[in-house]
């Protein structure tokens, strides 16, 4: 378990900790979480302090929304839109603007979303 920017990306740094995650989350494959950072991705119900819940994989359809590496160091969480000449990530906050990236080689796609665990207190 790790952090993860919404927001600007930051550097990726992993920190182990143990998250319950209910069964009807659970899919085939190696899972992961991250706690997220920041508030970019408010319009998709994921929040500061929530642990979003990955499918690890390398490729994503555009419009699903990913923990993408740039530059194999600055971890974020953003919708994910590539082509041929570029990537394009997404915020889901109107106060963050698209992160266009080129070449699209400069970003490494680490999972995609599948679930979003929150705490009350």
């Amino acid at each position: 378990l790790g952090v993860v920017a919404a927001g600007a990306p930051i550097e990726a740094i992993l920190n182990y900790e143990t998250v319950y995650i209910p069964r009807d989350m659970l899919r085939s494959g190696r899972m992961f979480a991250l706690r997220v950072r920041g508030d970019s991705m408010i319009d998709e119900q994921i929040r500061e302090d929530d642990f979003i819940i990955l499918q690890s994989q390398q490729t994503a359809e555009n419009g699903k929304t990913v923990v993408a590496l740039i530059d194999g160091s600055d971890a974020t969480v953003k919708r994910f839109y590539g082509s041929r000449n570029q990537v394009r990530l997404e915020a889901a906050n109107p106060r963050y603007k698209p992160i266009v990236i080129r070449p699209p080689e400069r970003v490494q796609i680490q999972g995609v979303v599948v679930g979003v665990i929150r705490k009350y207190e």
